[in-house]
């Protein structure tokens, strides 16, 4: 098991179909202790009952992922009670409704500036504190998670394909940033996924259908081979690999029509 004996933090977890779950799920079955964030104490029970079949995992609520005094708070406790982490996922993001269904051109300076903070921001202060606080294990792994929106213009996505062209170069700058301490920072562009938050995107279904169309694997993907790649870049076994937008998406990204 490729994750044997190692702590991994996911944060960003909602439910059994998230893209979260499937990370917790592999690192699980290849050996890894597992540790969740998500919002809202109140969905506690719904979470612990989540994860009650990784052996050991503990939940934590993190409800402003994007606030500093939270975070530290945060890396504080986790760290008092489960020692150093040897990797950390970043599966948070959000944008207003509003703004994911008019057009772009739209976007209010507020919407704008959350979906940066919380889907971007987020995740240079997460990897911040964890430096800060000496929470890491040497050759720790930082993964976060992306999409081709980044990239490339996808009705719908909006200023969430803003968003997430900060966090890949955010990507990058962190790799540079922390590979003198030997951690690694990757992302995965997945392809998509019906979760809870892909609900939000107007049409979402027909982008599901182009995809199996037009990719050369011609199937969408699933989280459980999202969860694979992840582990993988957990693992040492990537440990030549960093500042990368790793694509899980049945090849659709290399397509030209």
């Amino acid at each position: 098991m490729i994750l044997s004996d190692k702590k991994i933090l996911i944060m960003g977890l909602r439910n059994k179909w998230s893209i979260a779950y499937g990370i917790a799920k592999s690192a699980y079955e290849n050996g890894a202790k597992i540790i969740v964030t998500f919002m809202g104490e109140d969905n506690r029970p719904k979470i612990e009952e989540l994860i009650k079949d990784f052996k050991g995992a503990k939940a934590y609520v993190c409800d402003e992922a994007s606030e500093d005094e939270t975070v530290r708070k945060l890396f504080e406790q986790i760290k008092e009670e489960n020692g150093k982490l040897d990797g950390i996922v970043h599966a948070i993001a959000h944008a207003n409704t509003d703004d994911l269904h008019n057009d772009f051109i739209q976007t209010s300076k507020e919407g704008y500036s959350h979906a940066v903070d919380v889907s971007a921001y987020s995740f240079v202060l997460v990897s911040r504190i964890a430096k800060e606080l000496d929470c890491l294990n040497e050759n720790a792994s930082l993964v976060t998670l992306t999409y081709h929106g980044s990239s490339k213009v996808l009705p719908g996505y909006n200023v969430m394909g803003v968003a997430k062209a900060a966090l890949e170069s955010s990507v990058r700058y962190l790799a540079e940033n922390l590979g003198k301490d030997g951690i690694k920072v990757n992302a995965i562009s997945s392809g998509p996924i019906k979760t809870l938050s892909a609900k939000g995107i107007k049409d979402f279904g027909s982008i599901l259908t182009v995809v199996e169309e037009k990719a050369p694997l011609h199937r969408n993907v699933t989280i459980e081979q999202i969860g694979d790649v992840a582990t993988f870049l957990l693992s040492s076994m990537s440990d030549a690999i960093t500042g990368q937008v790793i694509y899980a998406d049945s090849g659709y990204s290399i397509m030209g029509i």
